[in-house]
């Protein structure tokens, strides 16, 4: 405080020494010619020096209306030092405009150079600026669309259904129909309470790929279900025809089925996975008895499991909106490998609830566990924690991979705990907008 009062006494101090040289020449005269001569004298003076400093502050007045470099006044005295320190402080001024212009200027080219679409928008989804790419992208303008909804200029239903639910986590991708030979991936940031950043991505030749690689692994899992249909028939009908074999024969041959049945259930389950990840519809919303379903599956996994563990059911009257086959699948994968992987006398307990977020069918065991580091790679295709435990079990490794896409579809995810040597617990989580609320809870054990 005491600087800044030393600062302004600073500058002020050449107009108090010309008032005091004003007064002190006003006694002067008022000393040698009368009081009288004196005071006017005094009046003239502080007159004059009023008149200065309104002169002064008439142009500071007008230029602070129009601020310019080139029109700073020149002053006298006190006025030649406030007029210095603003033509400093406007130049210091116009320097960091210039700058911070020049910055926006670069990061806007270096937007506009990049590879993938930038939209800002504010809360209401209006257009605040976009760089080139996503102008191609979305069909849009921005020199026409800015201030624009991106909902009312880009109108598919996915699209529009994506920005309506809020649901930002995973991206979209999705098939614009101002472009129908792209495919786009969508990704929303939210950076600011009121804004938000859509990114885009031109994913159409990876997309283009991937649809190379389904359709390479439907036709070929085709293909081969013919010939190991015939060859599982034969060794079948060798194993179980007569003439008897020895004993060394017969154990060729079932070995040899076992392979063959195992090759089965591999091409299936790249059917299935093929089938799953072709299919751009959304599931069927058919209504879906999750509590028969289970029960259903329970059974198979008795006869699975041929009374080594105990099973054990407990479900909620509630039912969903999905396909029963998918759901099917991906459930019966989640209790198969818990039977695989539970040893003799372990339990498995299959649970159907209600959650905050919707329901969850959660599979719980007793069995080996899985250490944290392969948790975040279960469901990956052909992933195993256990190569050589997994071929002894019957395993394709697809499993879960399956379990991942249908839970996908049906807008669910899949969430794994699991301690070494505690067991493991899979549960398929599903929203709320799936499900159909019922009543009771009942327990079943086998």
């Amino acid at each position: 405080m005491g600087e800044r009062f030393r600062e302004r006494l600073r500058i002020v101090a050449p107009a108090l020494l010309r008032l005091a040289l004003v007064g002190a020449a006003a006694l002067i005269v008022g000393y040698f010619l009368g009081d009288r001569v004196g005071l006017w004298f005094a009046l003239i003076g502080f007159g004059a020096a009023l008149a200065f400093h309104l002169f002064y502050l008439s142009a500071l007045g007008a230029w602070l209306a129009r601020p310019s470099l080139e029109t700073v006044p020149e002053g006298v005295g006190t006025w030649a030092t406030v007029f210095s320190r603003l033509y400093k402080s406007r130049r210091a001024s116009e320097l960091n405009e210039r700058r911070l212009a020049d910055n926006e200027a670069r990061f806007r080219r270096t937007i506009s150079a990049l590879p993938e679409g930038l939209v800002l928008v504010d809360a209401q989804l209006q257009i605040e600026w976009c760089n080139p790419v996503a102008e191609r992208h979305f069909g849009i303008r921005l020199s026409a669309d800015a201030g624009l909804r991106l909902t009312n200029l880009v109108r598919d239903p996915v699209f529009v259904a994506y920005f309506t639910s809020a649901a930002f986590d995973a991206p979209l991708t999705f098939k614009p129909l101002a472009n129908p030979g792209l495919v786009l991936s969508v990704q929303v940031i939210e950076f600011e309470p009121q804004r938000m950043i859509v990114l885009t991505r031109d994913v159409t030749q990876s997309e283009r790929v991937d649809a190379m690689r389904r359709d390479f692994i439907a036709n070929v899992s085709h293909e081969l279900r013919t010939p190991l249909t015939v060859i599982s028939g034969f060794l079948e009908t060798l194993l179980e025809g007569a003439p008897p074999l020895d004993e060394t024969r017969v154990h060729h041959l079932r070995l040899m089925y076992e392979q063959a049945q195992r090759m089965n259930r591999l091409v299936g389950d790249l059917l299935m996975l093929s089938r799953l990840e072709s299919q751009e519809q959304p599931p069927a919303d058919e209504t879906v008895d999750i509590v028969q379903l289970v029960h259903e599956i329970a059974d198979e996994a008795r006869v699975l499991s041929g009374g080594r563990h105990r099973i054990l059911v407990d479900c909620a009257q509630l039912s969903v909106r999905g396909s029963r086959e998918e759901l099917r699948s991906a459930f019966s994968n989640l209790v198969s490998n818990a039977i695989r992987y539970t040893p003799d006398g372990g339990r498995i307990s299959l649970r159907w609830r209600a959650t905050s977020a919707g329901a969850a069918f959660e599979v719980e065991d007793t069995g080996i566990g899985i250490a944290p580091e392969h948790i975040p790679r279960l469901t990956e295709r052909f992933y195993r924690v256990d190569k050589s435990r997994s071929r002894e079990t019957g395993g394709t490794g697809l499993g879960l991979a399956i379990v991942k896409h249908v839970l996908a579809r049906h807008q669910g995810q899949l969430v794994i705990e699991s301690a070494v040597g505690r067991g493991s617990t899979f549960a398929a989580h599903l929203p709320r907008e799936r499900i159909i609320e019922g009543a009771e809870s009942q327990l079943r054990a086998a």
